[in-house]
């Protein structure tokens, strides 16, 4: 009689270690679902009387729906936020996780407000990217009233309402950017700051982080009044030429959140390489051709990969534990430098 198949023989034609076959059948909770029913088919095809054990297990993991609400779907960063999200959301560990992504059509406070209340009922539990107003507020607090906890990303917003930060630390990546502008300004002159509006938290304390370096470090450099550019690629283009135009002695540009690509096309077009020192948010391939060119100094990134795997698995204890489960009201993560001779 032949015998029947062990959990070395289940390990190696799952191609899979022994000690994961063994977390599969013991119910422990770091064990992906797919990886579960991969275990679960993979037995059934080789006769090994663990199948339908394997196969029930993942039945018992329990479903978390997470709901996420971004800005900018056609931007490259949020594109690259989108796929994070829904890779970090199959791989959650110990839950069947559920991902409903939403994309808000404008910087609009009312329209977030809205866009969040009509997720309730389609989630467990929510997070989002929202300027900081007391409409977004008043939503938050109605889906907290509600049993809905809402976290928010990237840019701080309803305090004391939302059930934690995820993001970096945006007042040091202000002082980062000035520190690299500083730097590599080759003489006294006009720096340019943009924001994408001025209800984003996160932008503000970037260029109070910004400008406060400067101020303590560089006062060679004059920060010229802000400019908002709504994030958007044209308005910082148009804005980009007239500065250059404008001031022969600009040295720097920041690009505090979106819309870099629109400065880096002006830069390209009207200064030479390294003339106008230019520090943006985001690794995409628009700032990397900028980073290879020499036209962008410094890119400061958020790291998504980490950033989407720590909130998703906060977003599932408190899914499944309550709001206490969310632990520290901020977390920071250390953002991705990247220069012209490190990518």
């Amino acid at each position: 009689m032949a015998r029947r198949p062990g959990l070395r023989q289940l390990a190696a034609a799952a191609g899979v270690s022994l000690a994961t076959v063994d977390r599969a059948l013991n119910g422990r909770q770091a064990v992906k679902p797919e990886t579960r029913a991969h275990l679960a088919e993979v037995a059934a095809r080789i006769g090994h009387p663990a199948a339908a054990r394997l196969a029930g297990g993942a039945a018992l993991l329990p479903e978390v729906t997470f709901g996420i609400v971004l800005h900018k779907q056609g931007q490259d960063f949020y594109k690259a936020f989108a796929e994070e999200l829904h890779r970090a959301v199959a791989a959650a560990p110990g839950v069947r996780g559920r991902l409903v992504l939403e994309f808000s059509v404008s910087q609009s406070p009312s329209d977030m407000a809205g866009l969040l209340r009509r997720m309730a009922g389609r989630c467990d539990v929510l997070a989002a990217t929202a300027v900081n107003h007391p409409e977004v507020t008043a939503a938050v607090e109605e889906l907290r009233s509600r049993g809905l906890a809402c976290f928010s990303l990237l840019s701080e917003f309803a305090p004391g309402a939302r059930a934690g930060y995820l993001g970096l630390d945006n007042l040091k990546v202000g002082r980062t950017a000035g520190w690299m502008i500083g730097l590599a300004a080759k003489a006294p002159g006009k720096v340019a700051v943009f924001v994408g509006g001025h209800r984003w938290h996160g932008h503000e304390l970037r260029e109070a982080g910004f400008r406060s370096y400067l101020r303590e470090a560089a006062p060679g450099l004059e920060v010229l009044e802000t400019l908002v550019n709504l994030e958007t690629r044209q308005l910082t283009y148009e804005a980009t030429l007239a500065l250059i135009a404008r001031h022969t002695d600009l040295r720097g540009i920041y690009v505090a959140g979106g819309g870099m690509e629109g400065a880096i096309a002006a830069a390209r077009e009207a200064a030479r390489p390294g003339d106008v020192a230019m520090v943006v948010s985001a690794l995409t391939p628009e700032s990397r051709a900028g980073l290879a060119e020499g036209v962008v100094t410094l890119v400061t990134d958020t790291p998504l990969q980490k950033l989407c795997a720590e909130l998703v698995a906060r977003m599932a204890r408190v899914a499944l534990e309550g709001a206490a489960a969310a632990g520290e009201g901020q977390h920071f993560l250390p953002p991705d430098l990247h220069v012209r001779e490190s990518i």
